[in-house]
């Protein structure tokens, strides 16, 4: 019964069981090992096994706009109102976007390294979910050509257009704006406006983890008909992709560990110690939002940070600094860039870098949120946002590890800015 209450409150635990059943059951009915069912009887189970994972992306894609919008005029809102803004908003604006930059530029550096894409046949995707030549086809995005008009039209004229269009740079880029003006005017004013976001961002958010109910059974069906029809294979090559993530969160643990040591002056073994306790539930619960409570209390009675700093740093850090959340989406970009053998021009990665930057404001700090954004990067440079698809039988895996690495960021933070203002 314990273990029954345990595994319907764990989202984690149910994917993971989902897909060790989802790999046996495919394996019985594949040729590797099993009864070897034939094509059309594959075709036909797989055609109900996709139902689950369909619906959970076209909820995605109904709430991507709405939310990021209201996520991030919210956020920037809220920072302006806040009068600390004024002494230390600026310096620790600047050292998360250091930070996250140095989480961006690790993912490139290892995905292009390793390029776990290219372990994987595209047809995996294809065969498995019936998808058409024209859901796996790449769109344009931006280019080198595109810069005068992007820049001439970076205030988009119509923002009805840009919503029924999913053009999410010009959302992004419109969502910066209407937060700083927001930010700028008297709340009292502006406080309707917020009320209405903040109910937004509330109904998306609820719809969204109404969504991630239903992972565990979208996990199974991808699962079950991508082994029956492709083989163990598929799953060396999200192995690949699962590992390189892990890679590059390790890397950015030890980016903080050398800020701990180096700018933060403090003994490393003893300050990782006590980061264990929210880093568990942060790993456990994949919400940093779920965890700050927790952070904060680390940060003021263990760490000793000065309370004024840890009230402040900590829960700006939860909204914006996301450096976890955007080295896995620079990696899943890549990846899935490899997988349709899409060519990444430098002016790419760079419209990548400042779309993960920028969209790392708005990621609400919930589990699953990040599949959302990722969504808007890979519209953004033109990859077929159906690849998610392939993604989401270890994203909930992947969540609870990035989110672990975000709260070890906003401590790392915490413990620097304590540093500064002593000094």
């Amino acid at each position: 019964m314990a273990f029954k209450n345990y595994l319907f409150k764990n989202l984690w635990l149910q994917v993971v069981i989902s897909l060790i059943v989802g790999l046996g059951v495919g394996l019985i009915l594949g040729d590797d090992v099993g009864i070897g069912l034939d094509d059309d009887a594959l075709d036909s189970m797989s055609t109900y096994l996709k139902i689950p994972a369909n619906i959970f992306l076209s909820v995605i894609m109904m709430i991507i706009v709405p939310l990021i919008f209201a996520s991030i005029v919210v956020a920037i809102t809220n920072l302006g109102g806040d009068k600390s803004i004024k002494t230390l908003g600026l310096g620790i604006g600047i050292y998360f976007v250091i930070s996250t930059t140095i989480a961006i530029l690790i993912a490139i550096s290892l995905a292009s390294i390793i390029a776990p894409g290219s372990i994987l046949d595209l047809t995996a995707l294809q065969e498995t979910h019936d998808l058409s030549e024209d859901e796996l086809k790449s769109t344009d995005g931006f280019s080198i050509d595109d810069v005068p008009s992007a820049i001439s039209n970076i205030i988009p004229r119509n923002p009805i257009v840009s919503y029924l269009e999913g053009q999410m740079f010009s959302i992004l880029i419109m969502a910066v704006i209407v937060g700083l003006s927001m930010a700028a005017l008297p709340k009292e004013s502006v406080k309707p406006l917020l009320d209405l976001l903040e109910s937004v961002q509330r109904i998306t958010l609820y719809i969204l983890l109404m969504a991630m109910k239903i992972v565990p059974f979208a996990v199974f069906g991808m699962i079950v008909a991508m082994v029956a029809k492709i083989g163990v294979e598929t799953m060396g090559g999200l192995g690949a992709y699962m590992g390189t993530v892990i890679l590059g969160l390790g890397a950015m643990l030890l980016v903080y560990a050398m800020i701990i040591k180096f700018v933060a002056k403090r003994p490393l073994s003893s300050t990782f110690s006590k980061f264990r306790n929210p880093q568990t539930l942060a790993f456990s619960t994949a919400s940093s939002m779920a965890t700050m409570p927790m952070t904060l209390k680390t940060a003021e009675e263990d760490l000793k940070i000065d309370k004024r700093i840890s009230k402040f740093v900590i829960p700006l850090g939860t909204t914006v600094n996301m450096d976890g959340t955007a080295l896995y989406q620079a990696i899943a970009v890549f990846f899935l860039a490899q997988l349709f053998t899409i060519e990444l021009s430098v002016f790419s990665i760079l419209i990548i870098i400042m779309t993960s930057l920028l969209a790392s404001i708005g990621t609400p700090a919930v589990p699953g949120a990040g599949v959302v954004v990722l969504s808007t990067i890979l519209i953004t440079v033109g990859i077929p946002p159906v690849g998610i698809l392939l993604l989401l039988s270890v994203d909930r895996i992947l969540d609870m590890i990035r989110t672990m690495v975000n709260i070890t960021g906003d401590l790392t933070a915490a413990c620097v800015f304590d540093k500064i203002a002593r000094d």
